[in-house]
Protein backbone atom coordinates (compact mmCIF):
# COMPACT_ATOMS: atom_id res chain seq x y z
CA UNK A 1 0.00 0.00 0.00
CA UNK A 2 1.42 3.33 -1.08
CA UNK A 3 1.60 6.04 1.53
CA UNK A 4 2.82 9.62 1.25
CA UNK A 5 2.92 11.72 4.39
CA UNK A 6 3.87 15.39 4.22
CA UNK A 7 5.10 17.54 7.07
CA UNK A 8 6.92 20.79 7.68
CA UNK A 9 4.30 23.35 6.76
CA UNK A 10 3.50 26.34 8.92
CA UNK A 11 3.34 30.11 9.19
CA UNK A 12 6.38 32.15 8.18
CA UNK A 13 7.10 35.78 7.41
CA UNK A 14 7.95 36.91 3.92
CA UNK A 15 11.61 36.32 3.20
CA UNK A 16 11.75 33.34 5.53
CA UNK A 17 12.32 29.66 4.86
CA UNK A 18 10.59 26.34 5.39
CA UNK A 19 11.52 22.77 4.56
CA UNK A 20 8.75 20.40 3.63
CA UNK A 21 9.21 16.64 3.89
CA UNK A 22 7.33 13.75 2.35
CA UNK A 23 7.91 10.24 3.64
CA UNK A 24 6.95 7.62 1.07
CA UNK A 25 6.43 3.88 1.26
CA UNK A 26 4.80 0.98 -0.52
CA UNK A 27 6.77 0.56 -3.75
CA UNK A 28 9.35 2.13 -6.01
CA UNK A 29 8.65 5.25 -8.04
CA UNK A 30 10.11 6.95 -11.06
CA UNK A 31 9.39 10.56 -10.18
CA UNK A 32 8.55 12.56 -7.07
CA UNK A 33 6.81 15.90 -7.34
CA UNK A 34 5.55 18.79 -5.27
CA UNK A 35 2.41 20.69 -6.19
CA UNK A 36 0.50 23.45 -4.47
CA UNK A 37 -3.04 24.73 -4.42
CA UNK A 38 -4.10 28.15 -3.21
CA UNK A 39 -7.75 28.91 -2.34
CA UNK A 40 -9.84 29.28 -5.46
CA UNK A 41 -7.00 28.25 -7.75
CA UNK A 42 -6.00 25.16 -9.68
CA UNK A 43 -3.40 22.80 -8.27
CA UNK A 44 -0.09 23.78 -9.87
CA UNK A 45 3.28 22.17 -10.37
CA UNK A 46 6.13 23.34 -8.12
CA UNK A 47 9.05 20.92 -8.52
CA UNK A 48 9.95 17.35 -9.43
CA UNK A 49 12.92 15.00 -9.11
CA UNK A 50 13.79 11.78 -10.93
CA UNK A 51 14.45 8.35 -9.41
CA UNK A 52 18.18 8.89 -9.87
CA UNK A 53 18.04 12.28 -8.22
CA UNK A 54 20.06 13.66 -11.07
CA UNK A 55 17.25 15.43 -12.85
CA UNK A 56 15.05 18.14 -11.38
CA UNK A 57 12.44 20.53 -12.72
CA UNK A 58 10.98 23.69 -11.24
CA UNK A 59 8.14 26.03 -11.99
CA UNK A 60 9.39 29.42 -13.16
CA UNK A 61 7.79 31.07 -10.14
CA UNK A 62 10.03 29.16 -7.70
CA UNK A 63 13.30 28.76 -9.63
CA UNK A 64 16.25 29.95 -7.63
CA UNK A 65 14.26 29.92 -4.38
CA UNK A 66 13.09 26.31 -3.95
CA UNK A 67 15.18 23.13 -4.00
CA UNK A 68 13.86 19.58 -4.24
CA UNK A 69 15.94 16.67 -2.99
CA UNK A 70 15.65 13.04 -1.96
CA UNK A 71 17.06 11.07 0.96
CA UNK A 72 16.76 7.43 -0.08
CA UNK A 73 18.03 6.16 3.24
CA UNK A 74 14.99 7.73 4.89
CA UNK A 75 12.53 7.31 2.01
CA UNK A 76 11.97 11.03 2.10
CA UNK A 77 11.73 13.80 -0.44
CA UNK A 78 12.27 17.38 0.70
CA UNK A 79 11.31 20.77 -0.62
CA UNK A 80 13.48 23.55 0.78
CA UNK A 81 11.75 26.88 0.28
CA UNK A 82 13.76 30.07 0.69
CA UNK A 83 12.87 33.73 0.18
CA UNK A 84 9.22 32.92 0.65
CA UNK A 85 6.61 35.34 -0.65
CA UNK A 86 2.95 35.80 0.31
CA UNK A 87 1.99 34.38 -3.09
CA UNK A 88 3.62 31.08 -2.07
CA UNK A 89 0.78 30.59 0.42
CA UNK A 90 -1.00 27.34 -0.43
CA UNK A 91 -1.52 23.74 0.55
CA UNK A 92 1.51 21.82 -0.67
CA UNK A 93 1.13 18.25 -1.89
CA UNK A 94 3.66 15.51 -2.47
CA UNK A 95 2.93 13.20 -5.41
CA UNK A 96 4.62 10.28 -7.18
CA UNK A 97 4.69 8.64 -10.58
CA UNK A 98 5.16 4.92 -11.03
CA UNK A 99 6.16 5.21 -14.69
CA UNK A 100 7.96 8.21 -16.13
CA UNK A 101 5.47 10.67 -17.59
CA UNK A 102 5.13 14.43 -17.88
CA UNK A 103 6.47 15.88 -14.65
CA UNK A 104 4.54 19.09 -14.72
CA UNK A 105 1.13 17.53 -15.32
CA UNK A 106 -0.80 16.76 -12.17
CA UNK A 107 -2.87 14.18 -14.07
CA UNK A 108 0.28 12.11 -14.68
CA UNK A 109 0.82 11.40 -10.99
CA UNK A 110 -0.45 8.18 -9.47
CA UNK A 111 -0.52 8.86 -5.73
CA UNK A 112 -0.87 11.94 -3.57
CA UNK A 113 -0.28 12.90 0.02
CA UNK A 114 -2.82 14.68 2.19
CA UNK A 115 -1.13 18.08 1.91
CA UNK A 116 0.49 20.50 4.33
CA UNK A 117 -0.44 24.17 4.73
CA UNK A 118 2.14 26.87 4.08
CA UNK A 119 1.20 30.44 4.99
CA UNK A 120 3.51 33.36 4.26
CA UNK A 121 2.65 36.64 5.93
CA UNK A 122 3.65 40.00 4.48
Amino acid sequence: QVQLVESGGGLVQAGGSLRLSCVYSGRTFSTWGWFRQAPGKEREFVAAISWSGGSTDYADSVKGRFTISRDDAKNTVHLLMNSLKPEDTAVYYCAVQIKIRVRGDKYDYDYWGQGTQVTVSS
